[in-house]
């Protein structure tokens, strides 16, 4: 597979077949009052009850939706599993340490700014803190070689026009996809000054925090927790083990340079504002760090000024001073678009078309009414990434009406349509040869079930 995310929730996904349903949906979950069991026998290696509950837990904690009865569905992917497991052995595949840490700090935050306190955590899920972290360690790390059995299965699945026209030409006219109203925009940004003075209080409130921490009188966490502007505050500014690329080389710069966990950083300035950061472990090539993060103030007169200079801009634009693609290139202060000559990029699709709801609201709200070539006024948004206001002017590059997909207009759509279901189905014809080749053993009270695989009950 193409993905490189190794969640335990989205192996599970990716190997569910959609709209799989038990054929039991209100199959009663083995009885409670057992203190475990095993539940099915995959070669010599059994899956406990305690297992299945537990990633029933971790799946509810996460928001992820279990299709038809859990008692069915996640005992059949824990097989799954273990069959891309002995094969990932056999293949001498291992996940990389320092990855899979990264991604277990990622997820235990997770479970802590949902759940409030690493306390009630351990209480939901019933474990100790580090049983928790060991536990999701062994769970990434297998998550992360049955990614890459599976990408090794699947990497010569290449489309030719050729076949992409014969599964285009195979779909039911009901099953050809829809594709919704679609455009394409460029799009000019403006940070407002911001005026001298705030940014200087800014910094005083960050050097006081920090003389207090360094003079032993304040704890970095508790003021972490009462002034940072960062979404962290709720663990006391602490963002997890990360390695450099994980955070913008300003931040990086500084945070890897730290050596005293008693010592906080000098103030440090990036895209998001201003911090302060503080160590709390190395460990290899990653580090754990608490940070307080301050913004400096916008003035709805700054705001405005912001608006002011983009519409005086767009109406050079128009009065073909010069093309939006060179103001864009000039101007803008956009990142993601300014060396792209202004044009928008859908994160989600990595193409340059977005649906309207995949747009942010105010870009949405301006392209509504516009056609190809026109140019917004300017109008104030909310930069989502960096949680702030911008000025902004838009261009409409095109629009693309909603319609069946056709081979002309939607090839790479119907191209990726084409790839993944040829993937499946490499993916299903192994593991249904692997269910043949292996002993499989199910407990009474954990069947029948409508599986997604053949061949599980011989």
């Amino acid at each position: 597979m193409k993905t490189k995310r190794f969640t335990i929730a989205l192996l599970l996904t990716a190997i569910a077949a959609p709209g799989l349903l038990c054929s039991i949906p209100s199959l009663a979950a083995p009885k409670k009052n057992v203190v475990d069991e095993v539940a099915w026998v995959v070669g010599d290696e059994p899956i406990y009850r305690s297992d299945v509950e537990d990633m029933y837990a971790q799946m509810r904690s996460e928001g992820t939706s279990v299709p038809g009865d859990p008692y069915c569905f996640i005992p059949e992917q824990m097989a799954v599993e273990k069959l891309f497991l002995h094969q990932a052995k056999i293949d001498t595949i291992e996940a990389p340490e320092s990855q899979v840490f990264a991604q277990v700090d990622r997820q235990m935050d997770y479970f802590v700014s949902n759940l409030g306190s690493k306390e009630k955590v351990e209480q939901y899920f019933r474990k100790s803190w580090p049983a928790l972290r060991e536990q999701l360690a062994d769970r990434m790390r297998n998550s992360y070689v049955v990614e890459q059995v599976k990408s090794s299965l699947t990497k010569d699945v290449k489309a030719t026009p050729r076949a992409v026209r014969r599964y285009y030409e195979s779909l039911p006219e009901d099953s050809i996809p829809f594709v919704p109203l679609t455009v394409e925009a460029q799009i000019i940004t403006l940070n407002p000054v911001i005026p001298r003075q705030e940014i200087e209080d800014v910094k005083a409130r960050l050097r006081d925090y920090a003389d207090r921490v360094n003079r032993g009188e304040a704890d970095f966490a508790t003021l972490a927790i009462m002034n940072s502007e960062d979404g962290s505050y709720m663990q006391g500014g602490e963002l997890g083990f990360h390695g450099k690329s994980d955070f913008v080389p300003e931040f990086s710069a500084v945070a890897f340079n730290l050596n005293d966990p008693k010592k906080v950083s000098r103030i440090v300035e990036t895209e998001f504002g201003y911090h302060i950061i503080q160590l709390i472990e190395k460990r290899g090539e990653q580090a754990n760090v608490r940070h307080i993060l301050l913004r400096p103030k916008v003035s709805q007169a700054d705001l405005d000024l912001a608006v002011e200079r983009l519409d005086s801009l767009g109406r050079d634009i128009k009065g073909q001073k010069f093309t939006f693609e060179e103001a864009a290139g000039v101007v803008s202060q956009d990142k993601d678009s300014r060396n792209n000559r202004g044009v928008m990029v859908n994160q989600a699709t990595g193409s340059t078309r977005f649906e309207m709801q995949q747009l942010p609201p105010e870009v949405a709200a301006r392209l509504e009414s516009m056609q190809p070539g026109d140019v917004s006024e300017a109008f104030i948004m909310k930069d989502e990434r960096r949680n702030r206001d911008v000025a902004a002017i838009v261009k409409l590059t095109s629009r693309s009406p909603g319609h069946k997909a056709s081979m002309l207009e939607d090839y790479a759509m119907l191209k990726n349509m084409y790839e993944a279901q040829e993937e499946e189905n490499i993916i299903r014809d192994w593991v249904e040869k692997k269910i043949r080749e292996t002993y499989v053993r199910i407990e009474d009270g954990w069947y029948p079930c409508e599986f997604q695989y053949e061949g599980w009950v011989k």
